[in-house]
């Protein structure tokens, strides 16, 4: 199970790492990419918009492969706790924000709502 969620992971940050000079292109032919993600203290979906690769300064917000839409993170707007969408994935499954991690910004963009 445990191989199967690094794995995800792995393809995820992989995905982000390659897409994000893309996305950041806002005058790209499909202009930025969306998704949603699932906030658990708030039991609400985000919309969202990948915005650019970060690099590891400052404060970042875990942001896992799981939940109902693929993404779900603890906190969200007006939580504290809340890091305004700078985002961290654990690539390497030690649950330590690290260099073999990737780091980007998402904004979440309210408001939230109750289904995706």
């Amino acid at each position: 199970m445990k191989r199967k969620i690094v794995l995800s992971l792995l393809v995820f940050a992989l995905a982000i790492v390659a897409a994000v000079p893309a996305f950041a292109a806002v005058g790209g032919r499909n202009g930025p990419s969306t998704g949603v993600v699932y906030v658990t203290s708030q039991d609400l979906y985000y919309d969202t918009i990948v915005l650019g690769a970060l690099p590891q300064h400052g404060r970042f917000q875990k942001l896992e492969m799981e939940g109902p839409t693929g993404l779900q993170t603890e906190f969200g707007p007006g939580d504290q706790g809340f890091v305004g969408g700078r985002w961290w994935v654990d690539v390497n499954g030690d649950d330590i924000m690290d260099s073999g991690d990737v780091y980007f910004l998402c904004p979440l963009l309210g408001p939230g709502r109750a289904s995706p």
